[in-house]
């Protein structure tokens, strides 16, 4: 798939605010300062899309940009660190989970992980509660043009034994990519694309 067509529609904090339309979003969202702005920039071809910034935990609402015309891509809060208040935080905390559990029009939720590191304790446990409330999900490993390969595949390894040990059956879908160098990218949009030609064709909806 290529993209053609990446608009702002809005912003807000509330689920019941987002947009009406029936079409299928991908939900973009991780620790802060995992990269995502410049992943999603990267995808979209438009390096002023999504906000980038050296302060951890800039995004605080749900932002959602309609690509072309028929999809949405939805960029949400860091869970974690952020410079912010415990009231604010706690605030955009509850609305993150609230629209996992009631946006009707989610498709699949992405979470970003920096492949620099190794398993953190608060990936796996976003992960598990995604899994136990169902919500599908897929694993993006960024930033992999700062390490090896040896590297890439041992951090990779480590998740899984983790995951493994918290009852999952079997990882998740994941991607490697590198925001700088596109790695990653094509892999990524053909499988948002098969995504939506499966909601499209059954023609379901949600």
């Amino acid at each position: 798939m290529k993209i053609n067509t990446a608009e702002f529609i809005i912003s807000n904090s509330e689920v019941s605010k987002c947009p009406k339309d029936f079409l299928p979003e991908y939900a973009f969202i991780g620790r802060s300062n995992v990269g995502k702005s410049s992943l999603i920039n990267m995808l979209t071809n438009n390096k002023n899309l999504a906000k980038t910034s050296s302060r951890p935990g800039k995004t605080q609402l749900i932002n959602h940009f309609l690509i072309n015309k028929n999809w949405f891509l939805v960029d949400l809060p860091g869970y974690g660190y952020a410079k912010v208040s415990k009231k604010t935080k706690s605030v955009f905390q509850q609305f993150i989970t609230d629209y996992f559990e009631k946006r009707e029009q989610l498709a699949c939720a992405f979470v970003l992980i920096d492949i620099r590191h190794e398993a953190q304790a608060i990936d796996i446990e976003f992960m598990s509660y995604m899994g136990e409330s169902e919500i599908p999900f897929c694993i993006i490993f960024t930033k992999a043009d700062k390490i090896g390969k040896t590297k890439i595949d041992s951090h990779i390894a480590a998740y899984k034994k983790q995951m493994f040990k918290n009852n999952w059956a079997e990882i998740p879908p994941y991607f490697i990519t590198s925001s700088s160098e596109g790695t990653g990218k094509e892999e990524l949009l053909n499988y948002i694309d098969e995504v939506n030609q499966e909601i499209f064709k059954n023609n379901s909806g949600f």
